[in-house]
């Protein structure tokens, strides 16, 4: 089957509100994606306050069942933010339904803040669901001419020792939010406190690459920020293009991945901020020993194999609004919102 796959997202006003369990909730329209998928991963802007907290559940077609994916809660000391583990359809952050799936609506539960009563305020959430084999082949460069963005350098392992070893998605999301210009006030460039990131996009469960996490945060940054998959890296160079530089998740072994400071990794994120004049990446690589060193190019058809075979075409896409997203999505993103 060919590589299909369709993100969607609704703002508050397009769903409707209902009852959980005696708590408020916002429910999404049903979305029928045009194809079987067999996975989905959600993203969101709910912004909470002083202990409140939202509850994010996805639901089949046909099916009464609703599952949980997430509760949210937003900060550095919250306590309701985790995945859970409870589901055996569920992993962390994907949402793979036995059999697959046609259709499918997001739920979003309300829970009150125990000081102050208040409720979250949803924003915008949405989903991107795929299906198909990724392409085998490398693509081919859209054009022959060099972009690269002036995405800052920051290092993960510049904190290696408070725990930055594991911290490779913070310290991604942090250097696009530096390009954006939307790092939380009292930062800059060169001084971003990766520790105080990942506080904001710990999971107890899982850890700090929770890919739902780290957009949500960034969303309440920069207004947008999500979860998607891309075709190829055609895909990533419309992006650069736009202006927008992206983190994607790769994995690869020893020697896949030329130049690369890991010796290989099951998983770990990368900002994709340029390409070269043949097509080859230019990345900021968080793993690197110094932010002097994050900066590194890497031949296309491993970057891109790594990234394909690794996630599926996982990113990031975190810009701000007057950031338009470039067209030519094939579904895989909104630009028409």
């Amino acid at each position: 089957m060919a590589r299909r796959i369709r993100y969607d997202a609704w703002s508050a006003t397009d769903g409707k509100r209902s009852r959980h369990d005696g708590d408020p909730a916002w429910i999404s329209p049903w979305y029928e994606p045009g194809f079987g998928f067999a996975d989905l991963v959600s993203s969101w802007r709910v912004d909470t306050e002083a202990g409140s907290w939202a509850e994010i559940a996805v639901q089949r077609g046909g099916e009464q069942r609703w599952h949980t994916l997430a509760h949210w809660e937003s900060g550095r000391r919250a306590a309701h933010r985790t995945s859970l583990g409870d589901d055996p359809e569920v992993d962390t952050d994907i949402w793979r339904p036995t059999g697959g799936a046609d259709a499918y609506r997001l739920r979003v539960t309300l829970h009150p803040s125990s000081r102050t009563g208040r409720l979250p305020t949803v924003g915008c959430v949405g989903a991107v669901v795929s299906a198909g084999e990724v392409r085998s082949t490398t693509s081919a460069p859209l054009r022959r001419a060099g972009r690269v963005l002036d995405v800052p350098r920051l290092s993960q392992m510049t904190w290696a020792e408070d725990g930055g070893r594991g911290w490779c998605s913070p310290t991604a999301v942090s250097m696009v939010l530096a390009h954006a210009g939307t790092l939380p006030p009292g930062t800059d460039s060169t001084s971003a406190d990766v520790a105080a990131a990942a506080a904001e996009v710990a999971d107890p469960a899982y850890g700090e690459g929770n890919w739902s996490f780290n957009t949500a945060w960034a969303a309440q940054l920069t207004g947008h920020a999500f979860v998607t998959r891309l075709h190829d890296l055609r895909d990533a160079e419309r992006f650069v293009d736009a202006g927008i530089p992206l983190v994607v998740s790769v994995a690869h072994r020893r020697g896949e991945l030329r130049g690369a400071p890991t010796r290989g990794t099951a998983g770990h994120l990368v900002v994709v901020r340029g390409f070269t004049a043949g097509g080859d990446v230019v990345a900021n690589d968080p793993a690197a020993p110094t932010a002097r060193s994050v900066r590194r190019t890497y031949d296309r058809g491993e970057l891109e194999h790594a990234w394909l075979h690794g996630s599926g075409g996982l990113v990031y896409v975190v810009h701000h609004e007057a950031q338009a997203l470039p067209s030519g999505g094939r579904g895989a993103w909104l630009s028409r919102r």
